[in-house]
């Protein structure tokens, strides 16, 4: 994996740097601002994963996702040999979506999920690459068959030659390399994609972000259930959020590898969902985790979707689905 220094400077040229100016921030230190009761989620690999089960405990709160190379809610089971065999690469990989639908009707009943009838017609939007050679097409088609079983209105896109990274217009690496900052320059633009589905009146995008990204402190803002992330967060906000607009809040997960202490704020400068962002009043929180090599073990960075941090990592109980909400709030999300 290539350092922080070594990919930066083939990402962005010196004018796309001076686009964005990273503010270090707390409570205090941010605008207050307005944000609608409802909000969606994406994100990538391990964040995908992620966005689908934020989605899937809150989805009285969140209204659709965005998932890109992830797998079925549920899938690892709370166990990584079971995540290694069934939910990556394997041509044998057969994620139970029996099983996964007793979990979910299980924690529904418990009240640590939502009720499962509020996925019912909510928009969700996938994306699968062809040249993809970490997560196997059958694990992302039991996402898809997953999400269509309980009701929801999927947009699955398939048949692109991408590989394990988020498509972009123009940033990143080729497009079918799975390298960090894993961004590919596609000439896909993947964030507009997924957007439009989630919001179909969606105004076209502004060429060049005029809002401000935020550095946020999680340990600070999230407080105890941060302890699996890392200290320093990202927070966009376009200039008519600063300025007291009513604003959508979205959240981006991004994916193993690709985390602040990893890539920097490559991943929160480069989606393409900063430019979208400025033109519809959306407030973009990404959130990031920490690699670990111990306890717990997650030498990789990635958000937790196997049992890392406890059997609760996929419902309203899991530290950091837990965390991620309290830093939702701290920015003034009151869903």
């Amino acid at each position: 994996m290539l350092t922080r220094t070594a990919v930066a400077p083939t990402l962005f040229t010196a004018s796309c740097l001076m686009l964005f100016h990273t503010l270090p921030a707390n409570a205090s230190d941010l605008p207050a601002l307005q944000l609608q009761p409802k909000l969606s989620v994406s994100g990538l690999s391990s964040g995908g994963y992620m966005a689908n089960q934020f989605h899937l405990a809150f989805s009285d709160k969140v209204t659709g996702a965005g998932i890109i190379a992830a797998g079925p809610y549920g899938c690892a089971q709370n166990a990584l040999q079971v995540a290694l065999e069934h939910c990556f690469n394997k041509d044998s990989s057969a994620p139970d979506l029996t099983k996964a639908a007793t979990l979910l009707q299980q924690q529904a009943s418990a009240s640590t999920i939502a009720p499962l009838s509020n996925i019912k017609d909510s928009p969700v939007f996938l994306l699968h690459g062809t040249a993809d050679k970490t997560v196997h097409s059958k694990v992302s088609d039991a996402l898809a068959t997953q999400y269509q079983q309980l009701g929801a209105k999927v947009q699955y896109v398939n048949d692109k030659a991408f590989g394990h990274n988020f498509p972009t217009a123009n940033t990143g690496a080729g497009c079918e390399l799975s390298e960090a900052p894993y961004l590919g320059a596609c000439g896909y633009d993947a964030a507009g994609a997924l957007l439009k589905h989630l919001y179909p009146e969606l105004k076209a995008k502004t060429a060049k972000t005029t809002g401000q990204l935020f550095a946020l402190q999680q340990q600070d803002l999230a407080g105890n259930t941060a302890s699996s992330l890392g200290e320093t967060g990202y927070l966009y906000v376009p200039q008519s959020c600063a300025k007291g607009s009513s604003c959508t809040l979205h959240i981006s997960f991004h994916g193993c590898k690709q985390y602040a202490g990893a890539v920097g704020d490559a991943y929160a400068k480069g989606t393409g969902l900063n430019e979208w962002a400025d033109t519809n009043d959306i407030v973009v929180l990404y959130p990031q985790t920490e690699k670990s090599a111990m306890v717990p073990f997650n030498p990789n960075g990635c958000w937790d979707w196997w049992g890392y941090t406890d059997s609760n990592y996929g419902n309203q109980q899991g530290p950091q689905i837990k965390a991620v909400m309290a830093l939702a709030t701290s920015i003034g999300f009151k869903g």
